[in-house]
């Protein structure tokens, strides 16, 4: 399956970027629609050296036998037409954060839990940008040392917030008054992603929360979040905080981490070699280094983590997902 393709939010910055990455990796196509809301409808837009004209999205959109279709369009818009395509006999991979946390909907890293996707129902979820590059940096540590608790601080670039997040950067450093963000984030750091809860915490940091929890199998994992933004045009870094149930030798920490699919160590003191979003830009991998031994715990690390929020942070996830169900 897979061959005949649809892109859901074509002329986002996550649909471009779906597109760019489907032809970087070479995935199969026989057949590809690309599909936005009427306000896009009729753009071109450029794949393999052909012009697709892009259509509005709508209910008969799916009628033609769609094998996969990758969705960045808002939960709305994954809440309404991911069943309808669903239904059609197509698979919907869906970027928002519509069907996350549905029991009946695998939410999946394929690095991480690859084996969920075989569970799907038509629908399967991409996590939370911040979430992906975590749980790939957590996971090997995970299977070697099994994690007790979780302590995230996140750095999180203003592309995660679309094109205004990324505008409201570029004019807030000429002087402009933000439109996006509820403060200027130019020269500043804001302490808020997405809405507050009763809990006092943001969606975005409970998101971490449950999305980890969920991918890692493990409902009673503890973990606490803060979520901050930064003004980074890509990357998304985080300070992880990890105390495992077991003992550990910091040098089978850096074994477990160098030894698992997606993950780059830049763990270098000496040289000033950590990872930075200025270079994580423009690339899959998740970069892991500052990696040192927690002295307050008796079994803990801290490790900093980065990797580009929109490609494997979304649009390169998704395409591993689709590439998981070509087998």
């Amino acid at each position: 399956m897979g061959k005949r393709v649809a892109v859901v939010g074509a002329t986002g910055m996550v649909g471009r970027t779906m597109l760019q990455v489907l032809n970087e990796r070479n995935y199969p196509i026989d057949e590809l629609y690309l599909f936005a809301s009427s306000k896009s409808a009729g753009q071109t837009v450029n794949f393999r050296n052909r012009d697709y004209t892009v259509e509005e999205l709508r209910e008969d959109s799916f009628d033609r036998g769609i094998d996969i279709a990758l969705f960045s369009a808002g939960g709305d818009t994954s809440l309404k037409f991911a069943p309808i395509a669903a239904a059609k006999g197509c698979v919907v991979i869906d970027n928002s954060s519509a069907w996350r946390m549905d029991s009946k909907v695998p939410l999946v890293v394929p690095e991480v839990n690859p084996e969920d996707v075989k569970w799907n129902k038509g629908i399967i979820a991409n996590p939370n940008c911040s979430t992906i590059q975590a749980v790939v940096a957590l996971k090997p540590l995970d299977n070697k040392f099994a994690i007790k608790r979780v302590v995230y601080s996140t750095y999180q670039a203003v592309s995660g917030a679309g094109l205004g997040g990324y505008n409201d950067l570029l004019n807030g450093s000429k002087g402009e008054a933000p439109k996006k963000f509820q403060h200027p984030i130019a020269f500043n750091v804001i302490p808020h992603i997405d809405s507050f809860l009763d809990n006092g915490y943001t969606k975005e940091e409970m998101k971490m929360v449950n999305e980890t929890r969920k991918i890692l199998h493990n409902d009673k994992l503890r973990i606490t979040a803060t979520t901050v933004r930064v003004p980074v045009y890509h990357g998304h870094s985080e300070s992880i905080n990890v105390e495992f149930e077991k003992n550990f030798d910091i040098e089978d920490v850096f074994e477990a981490l160098r030894n698992f699919p997606g993950i780059i160590i830049e763990d270098n003191p000496v040289e000033n070699l950590y990872p930075m979003p200025i270079n994580a830009e423009g690339k899959d991998e998740v970069f892991v280094g500052r990696i040192r031994r927690d002295e307050s715990l008796d079994s803990g690390i801290n490790m900093w983590v980065v990797s580009d929020n929109i490609r494997k942070g979304a649009a390169s996830n998704a395409v591993q997902i689709a590439e998981l169900l070509l087998g």
